[in-house]
């Protein structure tokens, strides 16, 4: 089963790396800020958050990144997050 976050509301106020931590934790039924160590995988033991949310952000003339793709597995869930900033999850089979 796939997860979506939908940015279109926030992507002014929040990152791409915190939208991550946000999808992990409505599928684990916690508060984001509960994504942390001991019982959880810290982000930045995967990937860089700020690099991430580089990679994604707009180009220095404002225009949007719509292609490309990043996937890495996180705390038990393949992650998936495309240049439109959508990010999905599915459960690591691995």
């Amino acid at each position: 089963m796939l997860l979506s976050v939908d940015r279109s509301e926030t992507a002014e106020t929040r990152s791409l790396s915190f939208d991550v931590i946000a999808a992990v934790a409505e599928r684990e039924g916690v508060d984001p800020t509960e994504i942390e160590p001991p019982e959880y995988e810290s982000l930045y033991a995967v990937v860089n958050p700020e690099a991430l949310d580089a990679l994604f952000a707009p180009r220095q003339d404002g225009s949007d990144r719509i292609s490309g793709r990043v996937e890495f597995t996180f705390n038990g869930y393949h992650v998936v997050i495309t240049g439109d900033g959508e990010v999905r999850l599915r459960e690591d089979s691995s």
